[in-house]
């Protein structure tokens, strides 16, 4: 691979006035300011065709060249492993995500996720090892299987995230639960915060949950078995593990759940499937980038499908 990369980058408006080295920045994800403040102040860096210092602002239009005399400093390690890509352009990547593989390296995980995963294959592409670093844009538990948005750059990142935090992104989860809902339709509106008394990331619909947050979710069923159902849900907004809780919380706990369905029943539930039967199906929303509307289908696991086979041959 190059030892150094040269390039080209216009100023966006939206980072109008900013400091080179935070523009910068955003553009090479992999390399923290500190490293390029001084790939800057060694002179690889030119406004407009004039050297620049690493205190200058720039502004929107304007041309900035840099070369990236220096290896990036903040960086996954790249590994060959096997992911199903769903989609990709210039701007994304989306991956149908297997269950129990984490997103990025976290905590005492620091292989084996997917942002591992898609270094190795962003590298391939650039020829400079962690030219390109994969951005999560949200999160899967890591025993939720299915789709996962990742952007290749900034201004991709930026505007899906946007669209996020706005709740203008369709989402579709299927789930197979304990028990059967009496309706085919119904729906859970309960704020979600964190247990009041329970330790770790555990999250409630308890009236004295901390720092509870609006929620709401929809559901159908879609399938039923004796003492099961399999359901779809459409979370109208984002907050963690909200499936899950707002489906314990009407008494239909996803099986093999071992923080929302931990009771009695859970050891047969593992004789079905051994994670929570919760995969990220479909979600629609519009590309970052050109504005189209898109929509993309995740088949779920074999697990899933083999607990679903059980089930109604019971």
């Amino acid at each position: 691979m190059n030892s150094a990369y040269e390039t080209d980058l216009i100023v966006e408006e939206y980072l109008n006035g900013s400091r080179i080295d935070r523009f910068l920045s955003r553009h090479f994800r992999s390399y923290t300011t500190q490293r390029l403040q001084r790939i800057v102040q060694a002179g690889f860096a030119k406004v407009n065709g004039a050297p620049a210092g690493p205190l200058q602002r720039v502004f929107c239009g304007q041309q900035v060249s840099i070369v990236l005399v220096e290896p990036p400093d903040k960086t996954y390690d790249p590994e060959a492993l096997p992911l199903e890509i769903l989609f990709e352009d210039a701007w994304l990547i989306i991956v149908n995500k297997p269950p129990g593989m984490i997103a990025h390296p976290a905590g005492n995980i620091l292989s084996g996720t997917v942002a591992n995963a898609l270094q190795h294959y962003l590298d391939q592409q650039t020829g400079l090892r962690s030219l390109l670093r994969p951005g999560i844009v949200h999160r899967l538990d890591q025993f939720t299987s299915g789709i996962l948005i990742v952007a290749k750059e900034h201004l991709s990142h930026r505007n899906i995230s946007i669209q996020f935090q706005k709740n203008q992104i369709s989402k579709t989860y299927l789930a197979i639960v304990r028990d059967n809902p009496e309706q085919d339709a119904f729906e859970n509106s309960a704020a979600i915060g964190e247990h009041p008394t329970q330790t770790g990331v555990c999250m409630s619909t308890h009236p004295q949950a901390l720092r509870a947050k609006a929620a709401f979710t929809r559901f159908e069923v879609q399938e039923r078995f004796t003492n099961h159902a399999l359901v779809r849900a459409f979370p109208q907004t984002g907050r963690l593990h909200q499936i899950r809780v707002h489906l314990a919380d009407l008494g239909f706990p996803i099986i093999a759940d071992n923080f929302y369905g931990n009771d009695e029943r859970l050891l047969a539930d593992l004789d079905l499937i051994n994670r929570q039967a919760l995969h990220a199906e479909q979600i629609e929303f519009a590309h970052p980038v050109t504005g189209l509307r898109m929509k993309i289908t995740a088949g779920a696991p074999d697990d899933f499908h083999q607990a679903l086979e059980r089930l109604r041959r019971t």
